[in-house]
């Protein structure tokens, strides 16, 4: 049997960054020993299994204030940290997704010569692709027209690797509101969504005079949960790890539009309401948002234009029942549906086969 060779996995966060590296970990993990950086305080400690050795970072998420400055000259510095494991853990090859962890392992691995790829999964690269890509061997993309804001990368289309619960059918949890009103997932990433919590609060007696039942994850950062009276059709959660089966089985999605819940709504294909968060770099959520938006899958709102009428007045519009042929449909969510169907053209086939592959070939 050959000797494994040793791979790092710098990804660190979100469940944006974290997600696509578990799911190609997991992929590789019998050619490979996987070793994984990441940052204290973060989501890491929860989603790494400990066979990937996770090692944490003691620095500090940059915040907008004076001392911007002086937060990315600490990440900066954490590279001779860094140096220091890929040396003791005698790595040969560096995966990231992004995020300010990936800079000073960028520039870390290209110090001692260590090959590295990096995952952009968004729209719009974010910084650390933008201004240390090029230092990459490869940039893997998510999206095709990505390929146009690197022109100084090597970059290949890959799509985004999904949890490997996306790629096979899962029934609907027990625990799911039963019933015949239309069952609505909402979320707000892996830390929640502040604005999306509180108009889905603001529009729950609208919401239960409808009878649409509603699963809502209001994510793991510090938020009171929110207790509705005598209703089983709502059901509150800080956290699932079954959001394949409540994507795959819902009737419509209402979500933030990370790359990541972008790809498993096109993988599901199910129609969204996508309320981008307005201070992400770039505006690339909304960017994410406008690629289902523009496809007809998607109803984009700007978080800043949403009031509970405009909104209530969405989900009436979508909802909105229709006769034909002495049957009634949703007219306009059936015409999500089969635009989310269409989405297809801008999947990518065998995405994680793909990852493998080059790895593999290439290193």
């Amino acid at each position: 049997m050959s000797k494994k060779n040793n791979l790092l996995v710098a990804a660190s966060g979100t469940g944006g960054h974290i997600f696509p590296a578990l799911a190609v970990s997991k992929e590789l993990e019998d050619e490979w020993n996987i070793h994984w950086l990441g940052v204290h305080q973060r989501l890491d400690a929860n989603f790494i299994p400990k066979k990937y050795n996770l090692r944490s970072l003691n620095i500090k998420t940059p915040k907008k204030n004076i001392f911007l400055f002086y937060q990315y000259i600490e990440i900066l510095l954490s590279t001779f940290q860094i140096i220091r494991i890929l040396k003791e853990k005698k790595i040969n090859l560096v995966f990231t997704t992004g995020g300010y962890i990936s800079a000073p392992t960028i520039i870390a691995s290209k110090l001692l010569g260590i090959p590295i790829i990096i995952h952009e999964s968004n729209l719009i690269p974010g910084m650390v692709t933008k201004y240390f890509g090029f230092l990459c061997n490869y940039v893997f993309l998510g999206f095709k027209k990505t390929n146009s804001y690197l022109k100084n990368c090597k970059t290949i289309f890959t799509g985004t690797p999904l949890r490997e619960q996306f790629y096979q059918f899962n029934f609907l949890p027990e625990w799911v509101p039963k019933g015949k009103g239309p069952l609505l997932i909402v979320m707000g990433g892996s830390q929640g969504a502040k604005a999306i919590n509180q108009i889905i609060y603001e529009s729950l007696e609208f919401l239960m005079k409808k009878q649409f039942r509603i699963v809502h994850i209001i994510g793991e950062s510090n938020q009171q949960p929110f207790h509705v009276k005598n209703s089983k059709n709502y059901i509150q959660k800080k956290f699932t790890n079954e959001m394949a089966a409540l994507i795959q089985n819902c009737d419509l999605v209402i979500s933030r539009s990370g790359a990541g819940t972008i790809n498993e709504l096109i993988e599901a294909e199910k129609p969204s309401i996508l309320i981008p968060y307005p201070y992400s770099k770039n505006n690339h959520q909304e960017k994410n948002a406008m690629i289902l938006a523009e496809s007809g899958g998607s109803v984009l709102i700007n978080q800043n234009k949403i009031s509970k009428e405009f909104f209530e007045e969405t989900l009436e519009r979508i909802f909105k029942i229709k006769s034909k042929k002495g049957k009634n449909h949703y007219e306009i969510l059936n015409l999500m549906k089969k635009n989310m169907e269409n989405n297809n053209k801008i999947k990518s086939k065998n995405e994680i086969k793909k990852f493998i592959n080059y790895f593999l070939k290439e290193f």
